[in-house]
């Protein structure tokens, strides 16, 4: 049989649910032990699955953003004040071989045997699950058991630090909850999906992580509506992205205009007043370029008033991309909002809505566009979408049908 023969057959099929399963195994050891491992797990991946490289027709509106952004950023490097060291260790190389990788990652959820995705889906369920039990016993004993694993390993960390690394599982898990709380409400086990949630609430309060609480109750709500409003929501979602990713630059500067900005800056902590200390540098430094921008990577050459990046997407996008990479990136959101529209109110949209919105709060006050562990966090949540609303309804009522059977044999007198 030849190369091409196996890669249409059902052999690659069965390979492609062997490769998910994988990455639904590490996701919850990376999401714990480190994140920074997303990246590497998703590369690997998508280099397994790279015969599974496909674009579908719905899929080519935020294909065809993703490559104008990736182009406009690898021709920004002639202007940005950046240099790398050496040259292909820049965000521009690493951007073409994560969009050619992770999409192939993607596309392996769609090439996998039905019976291999629903293994890969089941895995996935249960390894998000043990993430949230370890997050809740972390963060009620200080990260006691991450500290010891480093001790174990002849790496001990201080305890601060070890809260610190073990808070970024806590994101982790609230970008990856609604797929796989999906996967359980669909196979009988909804009792899991309020574990994760609230392991969410727990590890934010033990390890000081309050974003992931803003990101639960935004995504909680964008699912919600989604599911209730199936064809007004996701076009409301895609507006607000528009607007986020278009005006945030103008936002800042007119709440500064206005005083409020400063107001508001007395009145939070200190993590949130250096953020808004970052975003309003930011806005400085757009108003000089605001067409092209000042190149990919720019920001991290304005410290001290911005540190590394300006913890906010859509201004580090108009900083470095200016106009044209925040219109390729208002063009990608609106089109990932836009392919969960539905006739009626459908499980599998509201858990992408979700994870979308969920992943857009932490770049809205956290995480740098380009952090190569982020990106490969969100590629992940999109295949675990995909994976979830692609998991046979047949397992699913399969699995009601036997949680029925359990219940009328327990209580025969009932009957």
């Amino acid at each position: 049989m030849t190369a091409p023969g196996w890669i249409s057959g059902p052999g690659f099929a069965r390979w492609c649910g062997w490769v998910l399963a994988f990455a639904a195994v590490m996701t919850g050891l990376l999401g714990w032990l480190g994140p920074l491992g997303f990246a590497v797990l998703l590369s690997i991946v998508g280099l397994l699955c790279l015969p599974a490289f496909q674009v579908s027709e719905a899929d080519r509106p935020a294909a065809l953003a993703l490559l104008v952004l990736v182009i406009w950023a690898c021709g920004s490097i002639l202007w940005s004040p950046y240099r790398p060291d050496p040259l292909w260790s820049s965000n521009a190389v690493k951007l073409v071989c994560q969009g050619l990788l992770y999409w192939a990652a993607y596309s392996a959820v769609r090439r996998a045997a039905p019976e291999g995705l629903r293994r890969a889906m089941v895995i996935l369920m249960v390894a998000i699950s043990a993430l949230a039990t370890l997050i809740i016993v972390e963060a009620v004993t200080g990260a006691a058991l991450y500290q010891a694993v480093r001790q174990a390993i002849g790496d001990p960390i201080r305890p601060d630090l070890a809260v610190r690394n073990v808070a970024q599982g806590v994101f982790v898990l609230a970008v990856l909850w609604a797929p796989a709380a999906l996967v359980a409400v669909r196979l009988g086990w909804w009792r899991l999906a309020v574990l994760m949630a609230a392991a969410i609430v727990a590890g934010a309060a033990g390890l000081a992580a309050d974003a992931p609480i803003i990101a639960l109750a935004a995504a909680s709500a964008a699912g919600a509506a989604v599911y209730r409003w199936p064809k007004r929501a996701p076009r409301g979602l895609a507006v607000a992205a528009a607007v986020f990713f278009l005006t945030a630059p103008l936002v800042v500067w007119g709440l500064r205009a206005q005083g409020v900005y400063g107001q508001i800056h007395e009145m939070v902590s200190l993590s949130w007043s250096m953020r808004m200390d970052y975003w309003s540098y930011a806005v400085d430094w757009i108003g000089d370029k605001p067409l092209r921008g000042w190149g990919l990577d720019a920001s991290r050459m304005f410290g001290p008033g911005i540190r590394l990046h300006p913890h906010n997407g859509a201004l580090q996008i108009w900083l470095e991309l200016g106009v044209i990479g925040a219109a390729a990136a208002t063009v990608f959101w609106v089109a990932i909002f836009h392919r969960l529209e539905r006739p009626q109110g459908d499980l599998g949209a509201a858990a992408g809505a979700a994870a979308a919105v969920s992943y857009l709060t932490f770049a809205a006050v956290s995480f740098g566009v380009w952090q190569e562990w982020w990106l490969a966090l969100g590629a992940l949540a999109v295949v675990a979408c995909a994976g979830a609303q692609r998991l046979p309804v047949r397992a699913a009522k399969a699995a009601t049908a036997q949680a029925a059977r359990r219940a009328s044999t327990s209580h025969p007198i009932s009957e």
